[in-house]
């Protein structure tokens, strides 16, 4: 089976947040982000800003953006998290490996 659903036309996503009563600006400072910065969310994928929108929306992410979550054939695409920064291993840390 294809996969046949399309992602929302970011204008959709735009007024489906005012009938809200909130623009995409004031829901990413709301987010802590700058006011332009969950607008990269509609034309990149980004799964923190999906998230965001998808939640105020009372939506899961993947009924807005099913591209992103389905392949071609419907299957679940799955995403992975990326390692928070403070987990990573500083530079002052680093030692390389013995040649």
């Amino acid at each position: 089976m294809i996969n046949s659903h399309q992602d929302w036309h970011p204008a959709e996503i735009i007024c489906a947040l005012r009938k809200r009563g909130t623009t995409l600006a004031a829901l990413s400072r709301e987010s802590g982000l700058s006011s332009s910065t969950l607008a990269n969310t509609l034309s990149r994928p980004w799964p923190k800003g999906e998230w965001i929108i998808a939640t105020r929306l009372e939506m899961d992410p993947a009924e807005i953006w099913p591209s992103r979550y389905f392949d071609d054939y419907g299957n679940f695409i799955e995403r992975k998290v990326r390692q928070p920064v403070a987990d990573c291993q500083s530079v002052d840390e680093y030692q390389p490996a013995d040649e």
